[in-house]
């Protein structure tokens, strides 16, 4: 039998500067939540919000700021870079998958 070593998702700094960002402005400090849910137009798509982290979270954490992944999500976003992304038409937070076959156009959502 053949063990798969995977590797825990990845946050940029750039991330974790924006999530401190919205932290300064807001009353209290959250942590970021990514999540995988069914659904979307590929069978997947990310949830990305401000949230309380959990028992079963797994915390990512950088100058003072957290990002969380729950267990369910966790075997989905194995190796995935989560980052922040600026462009012309807004900002975001992205998730660079490598687990995703493909991805609609939104980039919110994906298949396996």
């Amino acid at each position: 039998m053949t063990m798969t070593l995977t590797l825990p998702p990845r946050v940029t700094p750039r991330a974790f500067a924006r999530l401190a960002e919205i932290n300064a402005a807001a009353d209290e400090a959250k942590a970021l939540r990514v999540a995988v849910e069914g659904g979307g137009c590929s069978g997947f798509q990310y949830e990305i919000k401000l949230d309380d982290a959990t028992d079963d979270d797994l915390i990512l954490e950088a100058d003072g700021q957290k990002v969380v992944v729950d267990s369910v999500s966790l075997p989905f976003l194995a190796d995935a870079v989560i980052d922040f992304s600026e462009e012309l038409i807004g900002a975001r937070f992205v998730i660079d998958n490598p687990n995703a076959s493909s991805s609609c156009g939104c980039g919110t959502s994906f298949s396996m």
